[in-house]
């Protein structure tokens, strides 16, 4: 009974690392000891030759003998398209869908894509392929979430990621109005828009699947002298616990909304806890969401 409590109270919310898919099984063992509590495993437009059902295998001979589960599969590419560098992206989408049992992981992430021109002529193609790739993964008891990163695009423009604006939110859950697609969502990349990441996650938490651990610091004197188009940099992602959210209000909302996901560390952002410093920045990311979930559990007194 007290174990169970402990895990309902304590880490329903699991603070892990985002591990490039193909290294997997070679990098986490290295992680497990400074006490990440799960995985998520990416793909970079592709998972290319890589036999998913054996590296399943091999992943979970490290994490199953330490309960530490595979929070998302995750592919990056533009799966609307289809062309260049992306042209087996779509194809990745339905591979992880499939696979996605074998690794124990009820998620699979990505960007959305993007066709030319604006969010608004994005929207019938995304309804063909997400409505097709949602009812598969209906099937399999698979949710699909969608990252939040604009990847350099605006409304008007861009090449990869149409759901990095609520706007388009509220537009893409109408155009497949499914309850197994929602968001993987981050503060981080709003912040860069100058959006207040807080009332956001409020009024969407129930659209959250997954949450990738990246802050970012505003540098609002920048702003307020030069603006957002001059030469000078007004914002930097950040590693948790070097920028300006406050993840204890985040993790608040999270479990005042019943969110037990997890919250994977998205490293090799930071400018200054990068290179050679990078674990240590992300131990660090890792030890402080801890402390923002509230730390160890205590037993209440017997009465």
């Amino acid at each position: 009974m007290t174990k169970k409590v402990r895990d309902i109270t304590m880490n329903s919310i699991k603070i892990g690392t985002l591990v490039g898919g193909n290294n997997a099984a070679k990098i986490i063992p290295q992680l497990i000891p400074h006490g990440f509590e799960s995985f998520s495993l990416t793909f970079w437009q592709s998972t290319g030759t890589t036999p998913l059902q054996e590296l399943a295998k091999q992943v979970r001979e490290h994490t199953d003998k330490h309960g530490i589960p595979i929070s998302t599969l995750g592919i990056f590419g533009n799966p609307l398209t289809g062309k260049g560098d992306s042209a087996d992206t779509l194809a990745s989408w339905e591979r992880l869908i499939d696979a996605a049992e074998a690794f124990g992981c009820d998620t699979v992430a990505g960007f959305t894509g993007r066709v030319p021109g604006s969010i608004d002529e994005s929207m019938t193609r995304f309804g063909e392929v997400f409505g097709e790739l949602a009812k598969r993964a209906e099937s399999r008891g698979i949710r699909l979430a969608f990252e939040n990163c604009d990847m350099g695009g605006t409304w008007k423009e861009g090449d990869w990621n149409i759901a990095h604006n609520p706007t388009a939110w509220e537009m893409m859950f109408n155009a497949v109005p499914s309850d197994n697609i929602g968001l993987q969502w981050e503060p981080c990349h709003q912040m860069v828009s100058l959006i207040d990441p807080i009332p956001q996650l409020r009024k969407w938490v129930g659209k959250i699947f997954n949450v990738h651990g990246k802050d970012a610091t505003i540098a609002w004197d920048i702003v307020k002298e030069y603006g957002i188009h001059g030469p000078c940099e007004f914002v930097w992602h950040r590693t948790p616990g070097f920028g300006d959210s406050n993840w204890t209000d985040i993790i608040s909302i999270l479990r005042q909304a019943g969110y037990s996901g997890s919250i994977d560390i998205e490293g090799w952002h930071d400018p200054v806890y990068k290179g050679e410093l990078e674990m240590t920045g992300q131990v660090h990311g890792l030890n402080y969401l801890k402390r923002c979930r509230g730390g160890d559990f205590v037993p209440n007194p017997v009465e």
